[in-house]
């Protein structure tokens, strides 16, 4: 399961409200591609469908897709948002990861 903190989720429904996307309906698209300074980045976009390979879950009001591929570099993920001055922005609190880079976006296991 990947779950999203409330701060996360603040701001994914006003994104996505700002985009055009409906946070009822559509989906955040959560996943991992080879690349990054660590080996592996996180990709992070809304989508108003779901693939039959996709797994679904819902957190703190923000429905999530995940491809079956990533999901495995994925599970007991938390997404966090950092706001303010120093705030990163989405920040991703992977416990599978056993390193990453110091930007926050990639990491390696």
């Amino acid at each position: 399961m990947i779950k999203v903190s409330e701060s996360a989720s603040k701001k994914i429904i006003d994104m996505m409200k700002d985009d055009g996307f409906d946070p009822v309906n559509d989906y955040v698209r959560v996943g991992v591609k080879s690349g990054g300074c660590s080996g592996l980045s996180y990709e992070l976009k809304f989508d108003k469908e779901i693939n039959e390979n996709d797994k679904i879950f819902e957190d703190n009001n923000v429905k999530i897709a995940v491809e079956k591929k990533s999901f495995l570099y994925l599970v007991g993920t938390i997404l966090e948002y950092s706001g303010g001055l120093n705030g990163k922005g989405f920040v991703f609190n992977n416990p599978n990861a056993q390193r990453t880079c110091g930007c926050g976006e990639s990491f390696s296991l």
